[in-house]
Parts: C-alpha cells; structure tokens; sequence
C-alpha cells in the first residue's frame, strides 16, 4: 500500500487493539467510508490502552466493516494529524458502535427535534406540558376513507424510549447540546399522556388519528417516528382495503416483498396490508413476527429446473399433496401449461382422494386464459380446482378482469399494493395545538398558512363519529374541545345541530343518533393502559367498521364527501385565532 500524503490503511489491528472485534468482525472489501485528514503508522499502535482524543466511528461502524482513512498530509513517528492537531496514537480513543446490538429507534428522529428539546432545556420549558395531533390532510387516491394503522408499533417504540451511552457520546460529539440537556436525555423517560383511534378503524382528514399530551421535550422526540410508523401502515392498509373491496369476496394475498422500500416495508406492509383484508402474505417473516398467514407454492425456477413441466408438476404434486398450486405460465399456458397440471392431478392426486388443489398465472390476458382454463379444467373433472392470478395488480385492473367474466379465486398483489405505487406517501403531519400554562389552563394554539389546506385545528379536542339510530351507518365525524362532549351540544328537544366548518351555511339537524368517542386512552402518565388486540381481531374490527360506511363514500371514483365537523365552541376558538394571527 503506498505512503505518503493521500495514503489509505485499515483500522482492524487498531479494533483488535481496543477489544472492538465483536463491533468489527470482518473486513469487507466492497465498501469503503471516508474520512479526512487522518493516518496512522501500524508499528506505533503497540502499548496500553488507548485513552485521551476520541474519534467518533459511530455513524459508518453502524452497518460497515471497512473504514479507509485518508491522510491529508504526511504523518510522522505513529502519531494522528486532525488538521494541525499532532496526536500520539496511544493518545486516541476509538468509539465504535456495536452492530451486533438492536438499533435505538429512539435516535430515529429528525435532528431538529434534538435542537428545539435543547431549546426547550435551556428556555426553561422542558416540562411545559404540550398538545400534538397527528392527522392527515388528504385521502390517497382522491378515495372517501383511510384506515389507521400502526398504533402496536408506536406502543413498541414508546416503551423502549431511551437513550443509550454511545448516543449521549455521539450528540456531545456534535458540540450543541448542553451537557444538563444530555443529562437529562441520559435518563429520559416517557411521562406523557397518548389517546389513539384503534388500528383498523376508517378515517378521515384533519382529524386527530393520534393525539400526545407530554411534556415539551417528549412530545417533541416523538414526532417522526410516530409519522413514519402511522403514515406507512396507514398507506397500506388503505390501498389493501380498495384492492380487497375491488376482489369482491375472492382472496387477495400481499406478494409484494421483493419490491417493497427496504426490509421494514416489506415486514410491517404485509401487517398492514392484512389489516386492510387480505388473507395472507409471501412474506415469511411477517407471519413469524405478526402472524400474517405466509403461504406460497413455486416460482418458475421450479419448472425450469426439472426435465419436462410435467415432471416439475408431477413432484410437486407427490411432496405437497394438499398444497397443489401449479404454476402455468411458464411455457404456454393453454398449449402446455393447464394440460400438464391436469395430468398431474390426475396422476397423483387423485388416486389419493385429494379434489382440492389450484393453478396460478403470472403473465398473459387473464380475463382470457383464466376463462379458457376454467373450462378446461372443469371438462377433466377437476372442477374445485382454484385459480390463482398475479402481475402487477390493482384495485382498478381488478374490477375491469371482473366485469370482463374472469375466472378467478384468489388474487396475488405485489408492488402496487406494497408500495401503495398509486400514490406512495399517506401525508400525516404532527402538530402543536395547545400547550398548559403555569396555572394548568390549556392555551390553543394555531398554525396559520397562506395555502388555507395547511391551516390548523387549535385545541385539546375530542372527537366523535356519529351513527344513524336506525341503520347504524356513519353520519359523520363531530370534534369539539376536551372541555365539552356531545350531551352539551344537544338541542333541548335531544337533536344535534351539525355544519360544515368551511360552508358555514351548510347546517344539518340530525335525530336519532348515537355518538361514539373515537380515540381510546394508550398511555396515561408514561404507562400502557391500552390492551393490545390481537391481529386478527384488528382485521375484523376494520370490516365490521368498514360496512358502517356508505357505499357512496366507498367509491373509488368520485366519493361521497365524508364530512369531520367542528362544534360551535371550537370553530369559534378557531376563527378567533386566525383573526389574532392574521
């Protein structure tokens, strides 16, 4: 290796040195990190430990085993040049972090959080207690509905609040933080108060899916990952909903992991997903972890590997009897494909007894080839025979092979569902709405924009979803302040007078009508209170409350507008901030 003034050297005798091999195990040689303006010369490294100046490794000894240093200018005598800064080698401290160790999701935050909780430290509002909302602006897809999701991963991620001794390290590393600040985050713990609509549970924009009452730092810390958790699953389990409705009945199972954003887009989507109503996932590690029904038979690898299709066909028949699904398509589907599955079935199946067996298509006309295999299929007897379907589908391909007499039982949706590729991003915001003064008075507070979208709704709020007395069906959503309900707002004679916030003049006096509350106590002072429900029951919990919607808000073209009302008191508390404010 050359010496000299752009010299590169590897750092595994100096991690061997400090005890840092587990942190270390291997070089690997196809990835590099960089650094400026540091050398070192390999005989010099001898001798006790390493103590003094410290170099902060964290960031690429996160994922990385190779570190390539590059010196600025020639070094001499084993000592470290940082840019003028001469320091012996014994004089250095490496921190490394241990990949072997599980992430701190805690430190899966924007940065700025970090700067304003120092901020809040240092002004003396570390425990002014504040209001957050998260809610979304906009239905993906222009649909009428959303479904909450994600809340079991927030609760996860709230109980494992803390930060660890390498993150204090690594933000005093940053020179920004006052050191009482780290102190304080060196022993953090969630104090807080948190109310959530249920997983499962359809919504609607600009309504509070979740709300966090908590002191200023701690509800600050929050905010990213609770809007990454709420705003992924929620994607999914709304676009699984419209593909799902869009199969009318037939199974739908979420294929999509080779193509979702990353390992935790495939894990958490297929949770997701199942949410929305599909049966199952591809997905195997998600059923391990979550649950969700993994299942799958063969790719076309399988048929290429053996000699003939039929031989493929014929041994996958003899190891998995009761699982019989045969991939047709990777010839000819009609020529080859259906024909030699019908004779395995007949050559293997059914002198077992077994009726109960399938074919899947990935590619073609399927509104054709599954008609014309359903036919063949039932000419040979095998009329139980399902059929499965796959390649690239949606919600709107799905009703057109529909209404085109496709003969299909079961759909496999990949990355259109997973990706929700439609319309990839939910759009949840988390925002301030009011915080506590000294005497405990809730103080609402506003974000005002000149895109009138972006305004927000101030306050601590309830909110309410109001059913028809007679037919159970949704009416609406009403919120109102903490400080009221819905008996307070009723009109003598037991009715409630609703509007629309942004046409006032819109009035609508609705009888006989039940008013549920919608979010549910999570946490109360720092500890869970909520009792997680089980997935399957989520699953259920969102069909039954998917059927108390109207068709018309169900529409996956133009829908009926699903209105989230205000009640008097707070659209006055509203429209008295922006006239403040403006």
């Amino acid at each position: 290796m050359r010496r000299g003034g752009d010299h590169a050297y590897f750092l595994q005798e100096l991690l061997q040195k400090e005890g840092k091999t587990g942190a270390c195990p291997k070089i690997l040689p196809e990835f590099v990190a960089v650094f400026g303006g540091i050398g070192y010369n390999a005989p010099d490294w001898r001798g006790g430990p390493a103590v003094g100046k410290s170099i902060d490794l964290s960031p690429v000894l996160a994922y990385n085993k190779l570190i390539l240093f590059r010196a600025s200018r020639p070094f001499r005598g084993g000592r470290f040049d940082f840019g003028g800064e001469n320091i012996p080698a014994r004089k250095l401290r490496i921190t490394t972090m241990n990949t072997n160790k599980k992430l701190n999701m805690t430190m899966l935050c924007d940065f700025y959080e970090l700067t304003m909780g120092n901020g809040y430290f240092k002004a003396g509002y570390k425990d002014r207690i504040t209001h957050f909302d998260l809610f979304f602006r906009s239905v993906p897809d222009n649909g009428g509905y959303a479904i909450a999701a994600g809340l079991e991963q927030v609760i996860e991620y709230i109980q494992d609040l803390h930060f660890d001794p390498e993150d204090i390290e690594y933000l005093r590393g940053r020179k920004l933080f006052d050191e009482g600040f780290l102190d304080y985050l060196a022993h953090f713990q969630f104090t807080g108060d948190i109310f959530a609509i249920p997983e499962g549970t359809p919504v609607f924009p600009n309504e509070p899916i979740l709300t966090v009452r908590a002191p200023a730092i701690q509800a600050q810390l929050l905010e990213t990952y609770l809007l990454l958790t709420i705003n992924h699953q929620s994607l999914i389990a709304t676009k699984a909903n419209r593909i799902c409705r869009a199969a009318r009945g037939r199974g739908v199972l979420e294929f999509g992991s080779r193509r979702a954003q990353g390992s935790s887009g495939a894990i958490d989507g297929a949770r997701a997903a199942f949410i929305g109503g599909c049966k199952g996932t591809a997905c195997t590690i998600s059923d391990q972890l979550y649950g969700v029904p993994a299942g799958g038979t063969m790719a076309h690898a399988w048929v290429q590997t053996f000699d003939s299709q039929y031989d493929a066909f014929r041994t996958y028949c003899e190891i998995y009897p009761e699982n019989a699904v045969l991939l047709v398509d990777t010839y000819n589907t009609l020529e080859s494909g259906v024909p030699d599955a019908i004779r395995a079935f007949n050559d293997v199946l059914k002198p077992k007894g077994i009726t109960k067996c399938g074919i899947r298509l990935d590619s073609g006309d399927m509104a054709y080839l599954t008609q014309k295999a359903r036919q063949m299929l039932d000419e040979a007897g095998w009329t139980e025979c399902t059929i499965t379907v796959s390649n690239s589908l949606d919600e709107f391909i799905i009703q057109d092979l529909l209404l085109q007499g496709a003969q299909i039982n079961t759909f496999g949706v990949g990355e259109r569902l997973i990706t929700a590729r439609s319309e990839p991003v939910f759009g949840g915001v988390y925002k301030l709405v009011a915080y506590e003064d000294d005497q405990g008075n809730v103080v609402p507070k506003i974000k005002l924009s000149e895109n009138v979208s972006k305004i927000t709704t101030p306050q601590y709020k309830k909110v309410y979803r109001l059913y028809g007395g007679e037919n159970g069906k949704a009416i609406g959503d009403w919120l109102c302040t903490y400080d009221e309900d819905v008996d307070s707002n009723r009109n003598p004679d037991g009715s409630l007078t609703i509007f629309d916030p942004d046409a006032t003049w819109k009035k609508k006096t609705i009888h006989n009508f039940v008013a549920r509350p919608l979010q549910v106590p999570i946490f109360l002072g720092g500890q869970l209170v909520y009792q997680l429900p089980k997935l399957e029951e989520i699953q259920q919990y969102c069909s039954d409350q998917m059927d108390t919607l109207w068709d018309e808000v169900k529409r996956f073209d133009n829908p009926h507008n699903y209105y989230v009302d205000l009640s008097q008191k707070l659209w006055n508390t509203k429209y008295d901030l922006i006239t403040q404010n403006k």
